[in-house]
């Protein structure tokens, strides 16, 4: 595979042979750290760190050159800055990276209707459908990355192949700025040379388990009686490598997303042991989460509190609510009732929010009464305000005051609405 720096990117020819393919992958690079350049030139080339200031918060992204150091996202912004001690840190701009997102996609869209966002910097295309007004799949990516450049000064990864699977893999590869192509009849020969940990599922820990066994190519996995896979992955994932490794993947492309979790959590300027800042915190991100929930129309069935002591030490805990829920209030009470049930032993440096179980608004019954009535109407009212007025123009009085966090990440940073009109 390539390098998340950069080094050994593998690109097609501008005449691969693209037959019997039809999904793109397209991955925006280095998509937080392009756009900080993007808006201000005078960073191109330098080594980049998207995260928090003053070495306490964490890494959400970093520029090829920072990475050709050894900086990677959710590491602290201290370790990065020891790895890279040139590196320019800038805050992140969330806002700015979900606008210039949604211009991506809506490129995407004018392409094929059968788009499937992954995160706020990738997607899945099914183009077959398109080839007869834009070409082959060959030739859309390729006119793709030059609109995307063209329109939005940023500039992507494409993978082309005949599965998800394999597209995947092959923009990682041609990163950054590249195009890579598997044609249906190169895809065995192309898998085969691949490290395991190529295949989707294989983590470090099952990528550890199989080389224990001598496997560590693609080509070992199909040489490998499927009863060994087994004793090593499991009978399930046995089976599923088996079947990635031979170039089979049924997954087509999903245009009807389906959001897993949504979270918010900060790191703190200085640790924090006073259980009632600890509180209003917790409060403040809530309410970003409910925001996020409503915005995209979903409630939360589970709420998951993730807190990090001042050791490191990371704890995480969950509960489930009578009902699902997307009211700042409830999701409040709910964190806020998981952080009393921990011992505060020590300071804490993060903390976070996460709304998991995530279904649509309004997919249960009707309740003769609700309990949360008020609250809902005031969350109505703080949407109508942060839309006409910013996202930070209203907030409760309870968290006013000096800024405590270095910065509140979303950790699931992905846009709330991709559908069509």
């Amino acid at each position: 595979m390539g390098r998340g720096d950069g080094t050994g990117r593998v690109v097609s020819p501008d005449d691969a042979d693209d037959s019997g393919t039809r999904i793109l992958h397209v991955d925006m690079d280095a998509f937080y750290p392009s756009v900080e350049v993007l808006d201000d030139p005078s960073l191109a080339g330098k080594p980049l760190i998207v995260g928090g200031a003053e070495g306490r918060g964490v890494v959400a992204s970093a520029s090829y050159e920072a990475r050709r150091y050894g900086v990677r996202s959710a590491m602290s912004v201290q370790v990065a800055l020891r790895l890279c001690p040139t590196a320019i840190v800038v805050v992140p701009h969330f806002e700015r990276y979900a606008a210039l997102s949604r211009q991506v996609m809506d490129i995407f869209h004018s392409v094929t209707p059968l788009v499937e966002p992954l995160s706020i910097d990738e997607a899945f295309l099914d183009v077959a459908g398109a080839r007869r007004l834009w070409g082959s799949p060959g030739h859309i990516a390729r006119e793709l990355r030059a609109r995307v450049r063209a329109e939005t000064g940023l500039i992507c990864s494409i993978g082309v192949a005949s599965t998800k699977h394999v597209a995947k893999i092959a923009s990682t590869l041609s990163k950054p700025d590249g195009l890579l192509i598997v044609s249906a009849d190169e895809t065995a020969a192309f898998l085969a040379a691949r490290p395991v940990a190529a295949l989707w599922g294989v983590g470090p820990k099952a990528a550890e388990a199989l080389a224990g066994r001598g496997i560590h190519t693609v080509a070992d996995i199909l040489a490998t009686p499927p009863s060994v896979l087994d004793r090593a992955l499991g009978a399930v994932t046995g089976q599923r490598i088996r079947q990635l490794a031979q170039g089979h993947d049924p997954r087509t492309v999903e245009v009807e997303r389906i959001e897993k979790s949504i979270g918010h959590e900060e790191t703190f300027l200085e640790d924090v042991a006073d259980p009632t800042v600890l509180r209003s915190e917790l409060r403040r991100l809530a309410d970003r989460v409910a925001a996020r929930l409503r915005a995209g129309g979903w409630e939360a069935g589970t709420i998951a509190l993730k807190l990090r002591y001042a050791d490191f030490t990371t704890l995480t805990r969950a509960s489930t609510p009578a009902e699902p829920t997307d009211v700042g209030q409830r999701i409040g009470d709910v964190a806020i009732g998981l952080f009393e049930q921990l011992d505060l032993s020590q300071p804490v440096r993060l903390i976070g929010v996460r709304a998991e179980k995530l279904r649509p608004h309004g997919g249960g019954m009707i309740p003769l009464w609700d309990d949360d009535a008020g609250w809902k109407r005031i969350d109505a009212a703080l949407d109508g305000a942060r839309e006409r007025f910013g996202g930070g123009a209203v907030t409760r009085a309870s968290v006013i005051g000096p800024r405590r966090d270095v910065n509140a990440l979303p950790t699931n940073p992905r846009l709330p609405d991709v559908s069509r009109d």
